[in-house]
């Protein structure tokens, strides 16, 4: 399993929206990086990721999984631009704000600090751990600490 974090401007798509379209997930569309569209193309189904709210609240609010492996993105007919769909697995207990991540010692590699533009980025696992642990959950079980 791979880790990533997804950003959504909450006015745009939040974290609320998310959750109510339930196990069915959402197509992550509109995503027009190459670098992003490359990340989602390796994605597997099952991989996690953090929702991340950003340009309003600056935080991460819960936990995602990939439901759907890289395909054409609806919104667009260009071929170039595919997306995963990702469905809600939990909310984060405690939001993890970037302020807190980027005090964090051990996250100062995280791409949320390092490539702050980047809408889809990889999580390394000790990143994950640590994020997780400072939301209230277990990283491995999504259990409330």
């Amino acid at each position: 399993m791979r880790y990533w974090l997804f950003k959504s401007e909450p006015f745009k798509w939040s974290w609320e929206q998310q959750k109510a379209k339930g196990d069915a997930g959402e197509e992550w569309d509109g995503i027009r990086n190459y670098q992003a569209r490359n990340f989602m193309r390796t994605m597997e189904l099952g991989d996690r990721a953090f929702f991340y709210h950003s340009n309003e609240g600056l935080e991460i609010v819960g936990i995602a999984e990939v439901s759907a492996l890289s395909a054409p993105d609806s919104t667009t007919d260009d071929e170039r631009w595919d997306c995963v769909h990702i469905r809600a697995i939990c909310d984060m207990p405690t939001p993890v704000t970037l302020k807190q991540v980027k005090a964090t010692e051990s996250l100062s590699d995280m791409s949320l600090v390092t490539s702050m533009r980047l809408s889809v980025q990889p999580v390394k696992e000790e990143e994950w751990m640590e994020v997780c642990r400072m939301g209230g959950l277990d990283g491995k079980t999504l259990k409330p600490l």
